[in-house]
């Protein structure tokens, strides 16, 4: 019975640790000042018909930490990836020189880092509810067991070890989100 129970324990932490990464992932979309390619990591471009991720349309760098500059593998897609930059409403306006997409990342102002620190709260808060979720599914699932006779002692222990599983990655989740805060706030 002890099997089940270490099972829904490992595909539980497997769920919050999907939610951490989910999060990290979202804060890098999360821009605090300086130029990063992860910026425009949500920018998709139609490639000959289907839909791709910029960076495998162009070689994304950033020579400072102002400018974000797109070298297209093909010249002919600088116009397909300057539109698709601007439908992305990242608040960057594209230059093409015939060669290259040139960003000039703007300085973000106390309004829009507020704005950004929010949405980062939000981003977080989304992820404390996927590790409520993962909690509860755990739980569901020892009450089945027990209910199929594995004694109470044994349930007890392996709620107390999702909820001790609980507390440590909404403490990850705390921690990162004052990380990101800390960083969208420094000028």
């Amino acid at each position: 019975m002890t099997e089940e129970i270490d099972f829904i324990l490992e595909s539980t932490e497997e769920s919050m640790e999907g939610s951490i990464g989910h999060l990290e992932k979202e804060f890098l979309n999360i821009r605090a000042g300086k130029a990063s390619p992860a910026m425009l990591g949500s920018v998709f471009v139609d490639y000959y018909g289907s839909s791709t991720a910029l960076n495998q349309v162009a070689k994304i760098s950033t020579p400072d930490a102002r400018t974000i500059t797109l070298q297209p593998f093909e010249k002919n897609m600088l116009q397909t990836i300057e539109k698709a930059i601007m439908i992305a409403n990242l608040g960057f306006n594209p230059m093409n020189n015939g060669d290259i997409i040139i960003i000039s990342v703007p300085p973000l102002t106390e309004d829009r880092r507020r704005e950004l620190a929010k949405q980062a709260k939000a981003e977080a808060e989304d992820a404390k509810i996927g590790i409520r979720n993962a909690r509860k599914e755990a739980n569901t699932d020892i009450k089945k067991l027990e209910k199929e006779g594995t004694s109470e002692d044994i349930c007890k222990s392996a709620e107390e070890e999702v909820q001790n599983l609980t507390n440590t990655y909404i403490k990850k989740i705390d921690e990162l989100l004052a990380a990101k805060e800390a960083e969208i706030m420094k000028v």
